[in-house]
């Protein structure tokens, strides 16, 4: 047990100093252990899955001291509901009707000389893999297959891409080690973060119970699945305004929605004219944080939406990024969701496991990557405030879903083998939506001594909340 001890405790350790806090704080952490279904996976996803928990739960203990006074709460990390909570978006149910996580067109192909994975759940990503392919816009899994049987994996990888569509080769960690990807993505830290303009004063006292360590600040989302909504779910349950802006041509599924939106409001709001960006700058004029999932470059793109130039605009703020592959390589620029990076980055190999004897790759019991991010963001976010409270400095970070698997690729297994069972039925809680049934859906696993535990809203209808902050009138 002492070498499973040092493992865990070994990960949380560095997550935290990685995001700049100080070791020592890492004792205020309990933990709680058990058999998951994370341990069912071969490489050790319950150990960095509970550590990214961990660090998200003491950077919110953090900012909660800091804005209260007092000594660090002490936080307490349980496997069980780490483990529940990855697999939030499995185990969300509506008047009993769970999610669809995956359409038939996403999933492992065998190719020509290997195997190729794709993502086809939203429909213009389906008729671009179509496309690119050839393949007329009603095909289905077996024309996919036959279409994929005859082409190589990296032909097919880089044809799909050039359409706008999404699917990877799958290679092995030491395939991925060799691609100037792999390479970019892991010089990159965990978490980086870089100065931003500076010259806001200290955050104001909450207003409510101390553990609401951001009440009264306001977050613009603009994320989408998984790893950002995750991250400013996490925000809304700590007592903060979050507001999500997405595209009104972009389709969304309510169904992840009704995973990730608790606590929030959805509004639609069209950035690329100039209309939208004025609404988003009289939202910018009061906002604490704006978290981003564009691809790198893209909101750049935009007049006045650079980080740089939103600081300019907001002294103090803090601004996050999330990416699928990076901000340097290659493919930085490229879309890129879990189970992409999962194939590509050797993850998938490492989980085919003893019974896949024709070679068919696997895959982690949860979204692991898309989750462990989310958190680590929300801890990145928290941490950057707790810096602006004291400083007044605004900050830049930046996390990657490939940057978090080359984390996991490379984190100390514990000794002992991992437990095979489920670890128990998942812990839901119910409440009642507006006009819409009731929802069974799973607790925040952040909890330390005076926090909340539970979000103050369920999810609404996607988009359909006015682009304005809670209480105002525009």
């Amino acid at each position: 047990m002492a070498d499973d001890d040092t493992a865990r405790q070994g990960e949380t350790v560095r997550m935290w100093t990685a995001l700049g806090g100080g070791a020592e704080l890492t004792e205020r952490i309990t933990e709680e252990r058990a058999p998951t279904v994370l341990d069912r996976a071969a490489l050790p996803a319950a150990t960095v899955a509970r550590a990214t928990v961990a660090v998200c739960a003491l950077a919110a203990a953090e900012l909660a001291a800091a804005r209260g006074g007092g000594p660090v709460p002490r936080v307490r990390v349980a496997d069980r509901a780490v483990a529940d909570a990855f697999r939030s978006d499995r185990l969300i149910r509506l008047e009993d009707r769970g999610a669809v996580t995956f359409a038939p067109l996403s999933g492992f192909w065998r190719a020509a000389d290997g195997w190729v994975r794709t993502h086809a759940n939203y429909p213009h990503h389906r008729a671009r893999l179509l496309g690119a392919l050839g393949l007329p816009e009603g095909a289905g899994p077996g024309e996919l297959a036959a279409a994929l049987a005859g082409r190589g994996a990296a032909a097919t990888e880089e044809a799909v891409y050039a359409a706008g569509g999404l699917a990877v080769a799958v290679r092995d960690r030491a395939a991925w080690a060799r691609h100037p990807q792999g390479v970019a993505a892991a010089r990159q830290p965990l978490a980086e973060r870089r100065p931003l303009a500076p010259g806001a004063p200290p955050l104001p006292p909450s207003g409510r119970a101390p553990g609401y360590a951001a009440a009264g600040l306001r977050v613009l989302d603009l994320t989408r699945v998984l790893a950002g909504p995750v991250a400013t779910r996490t925000l809304a349950l700590l007592g903060a305004d979050v507001l999500r802006l997405d595209a009104p041509w972009l389709p969304e599924s309510q169904e992840a929605l009704d995973d990730t939106g608790l606590g929030k409001r959805s509004a639609r709001l069209d950035l690329a004219t100039a209309d939208g960006r004025a609404v988003f700058g009289r939202l910018l004029e009061t906002a604490d944080v704006v978290v981003t999932g564009y691809r790198p470059g893209a909101l750049e793109a935009l007049p006045g939406m650079a980080p740089g130039e939103l600081a300019a605009r907001r002294p103090g703020l803090v601004v996050a990024q999330l990416s699928a592959w990076g901000w340097s390589g290659p493919w930085a620029g490229r879309r890129g969701f879990d189970s992409l990076v999962q194939a590509a980055s050797g993850v998938a190999v490492a989980e085919a496991g003893p019974g896949a004897a024709d070679g068919t790759p696997g895959a982690l019991p949860a979204q692991a990557l898309d989750h462990g991010t989310g958190y680590l963001l929300a801890a990145a976010v928290l941490r950057a405030l707790t810096r602006r409270h004291r400083t007044g400095e605004g900050s830049l970070l930046r996390l990657s879903l490939a940057r978090t698997a080359h984390g996991l690729l490379r984190a100390d297994a514990p000794e002992r083998a991992p437990a095979r069972d489920g670890g128990g039925e998942p812990l839901l809680r119910e409440a009642v939506t507006a006009a819409r049934g009731t929802l069974r859906y799973v607790p925040s696993p952040v909890e330390f001594e005076g926090g909340p535990r539970d979000w103050s809203r369920t999810p609404g209808l996607w988009g359909t909340d006015a682009p304005r902050w809670e209480g105002t009138a525009g």
